[in-house]
């Protein structure tokens, strides 16, 4: 299982199986902001915020345990969304 929070909403339980998916999307926005495509990242982020919230089930607010991964709001802007990339993107261990 993986915990991922998307800040100022909560944590999601995703199954491990999820994985692929989260590196693929994650892939699409490292990509985009390398790129400076502003639409294409906003664009792969609002999918990976979709993915987590339909594949995953969201933890009750008073669950206190750490996260594996954590997005930026849903509502992030550009900036925001590089600011917290890291050489491997969004999602640890990814190839970017």
């Amino acid at each position: 299982m993986m915990i991922v929070r998307i800040l100022h909403e909560g944590q999601y339980r995703l199954p491990d199986s999820a994985g692929w998916q989260l590196q693929q999307l994650d892939e699409r926005i490292t990509q985009a902001a390398q790129r400076e495509e502003r639409v294409a990242l906003r664009d792969a982020f609002e999918e990976l915020v979709g993915f987590v919230r339909g594949q995953g089930d969201r933890l009750d607010d008073a669950h206190l345990g750490s996260s594996d991964v954590v997005l930026p709001a849903a509502d992030a802007d550009f900036e925001e969304i590089r600011s917290l990339l890291r050489a491997d993107g969004l999602i640890p261990g990814g190839t970017s």
